[in-house]
């Protein structure tokens, strides 16, 4: 099963897909690293970033989606940007919808020893774990 994992962050969806397998998860390189919402307040941005994002599970066989949840209030809380993003990732035309909170990452990390891979950039490390985290 390939799980796309997704940190929301400022105006951008940044991923990191994963593979679970019977000897558990690898990570699958791919070629789109982060979809940019654009301006949140613009229709025709919103709609592109809903159909780019379809376009990249559809190219990489996505079977579930796994959004790192953001704070609603407070000092962590989420930008209106992300909200959008997640709404729009969850209306779209994708498989599975999954949120996965950060205490059950923490918990999962504390669980298992993962290993990060070396090819993911620093920025998808977030969005790595939450995939896990989310099939685990």
């Amino acid at each position: 099963m390939k799980i796309c994992g997704i940190e929301l962050k400022g105006s951008e969806a940044r991923l990191a897909v994963v593979k679970k397998t019977d000897q558990g998860f690898e990570h699958v390189d791919v070629a789109t690293k982060k979809i940019p919402l654009g301006d949140g307040e613009c229709s025709i941005q919103a709609k592109s970033f809903m159909d780019t994002f379809e376009s990249f599970c559809r190219d990489n066989a996505i079977e579930m989606i796994c959004i790192k949840k953001r704070g609603k209030k407070g000092e962590y809380a989420g930008g209106p940007d992300t909200f959008k993003m997640e709404g729009i990732i969850q209306v779209s035309n994708v498989p599975e919808v999954l949120l996965v909170s950060p205490q059950s990452i923490a918990a999962m990390q504390k669980r298992e020893e993962i290993t990060i891979p070396v090819k993911l950039n620093k920025y998808q490390h977030s969005a790595y774990l939450t995939g896990i985290a989310g099939a685990a």
